[in-house]
């Protein structure tokens, strides 16, 4: 997919989901305003809960393919909301893979509020479940989960 200064939110969204089950992190950060914002609302101590700046967000995804293999987003639980700025959109979906350290099953539900403008993330607010992963041991400390 080619993306573009008019590619709207929820599509962008979309290809983001690709890239990132096609491992393709830097391509997934390629997407991301030079000053964009991502933050974790509910980030477990000892995580960061606001990455300033693209650099900042490809070092916190560049170990994410070797802790959380995924597999899919599947569509039946994929709902991409318009709101009333243009820009936003509320995203509610599944991600379903493995946890490669002992290979075990990931299943994390998701709410985040994304903004991009042409056509790049700015801002990306990740409502994701810490205890998820904290229960099944995940060692958060140098990963993206």
């Amino acid at each position: 997919m080619s993306v573009s200064p008019s590619t709207p939110p929820a599509e962008l969204y979309r290809h983001s989901l690709r890239l990132l089950l096609d491992k393709d992190i830097p391509g997934w950060v390629g997407l991301w305003a030079e000053d964009g914002v991502m933050e974790f609302p509910f980030a477990p101590p000892g995580m960061p809960s606001r990455l300033d700046g693209r650099e900042a967000i490809a070092a916190y995804m560049r170990p994410y393919p070797a802790t959380i293999d995924l597999h899919d987003f599947p569509e039946a639980d994929l709902r991409i909301h318009e709101t009333t700025d243009p820009r936003t959109v509320v995203v509610e979906m599944r991600g379903i893979g493995r946890l490669v350290d002992g290979d075990r099953p990931f299943d994390m539900t998701y709410i985040a509020v994304v903004t991009a403008e042409d056509g790049r993330f700015t801002s990306y607010r990740d409502y994701w479940n810490p205890l998820a992963v904290l229960d099944a041991g995940v060692d958060l400390a140098g990963s993206s989960r």
